[in-house]
């Protein structure tokens, strides 16, 4: 009999179904970095000094939980995508190149995540019903900030 169990005692084959959507999360987060950097950089207009810092947070943030994101799939014993090519061509997120405008910026932050939150869903999901308590507390906690942050975005846009 073959062991059905990863190293750490879940189920290979739902370890690699997470890993898989892991991946998928970790490429869309690579484009939603990208874009949050990009706003920092080239924000503009009156807004300037409040955006320019609200948007080092996020991509710091976002540096931290691709960061996780890819640990947790080692963990689970699978390689994470670590080229561009493999990104762009997973990601949902598209690059947002040039933007300059403070409300333009919010919007592709709010887009970002409508992407980034139902592959979150989906994996709690999945990782509730494989037991896999690191990939689901990981997921939950997301889940919580990001609500609040598209609340808090939304009001900014009177949305």
């Amino acid at each position: 009999m073959t062991n059905k169990l990863n190293q750490i005692g879940l189920d290979k084959q739902a370890s690699s179904d997470l890993a898989d959507k892991l991946n998928e999360l970790l490429a869309n987060y690579q484009l939603f970095y990208m874009n949050a950097r990009g706003f920092h950089w080239n924000i503009k207009g009156e807004k300037f000094f409040e955006l320019h810092v609200k948007f080092e947070e996020l991509y710091n943030d976002s540096l931290v939980k691709i960061d996780e994101i890819a640990e947790r799939i080692l963990t689970l014993g699978f390689t994470p995508l670590h080229t561009y090519g493999d990104y762009s061509a997973l990601s949902k997120i598209k690059a947002a190149k040039n933007v300059s405008s403070g409300n333009m910026a919010i919007q592709e932050i709010l887009n970002g995540y409508e992407v980034l939150l139902p592959l979150e869903r989906e994996l709690l999901d999945m990782s509730g019903e494989s037991d896999d308590e690191g990939t689901n507390a990981l997921m939950s906690d997301y889940i919580r900030e990001q609500e609040k942050l598209i609340w808090m975005y939304s009001a900014y846009l009177n949305q």
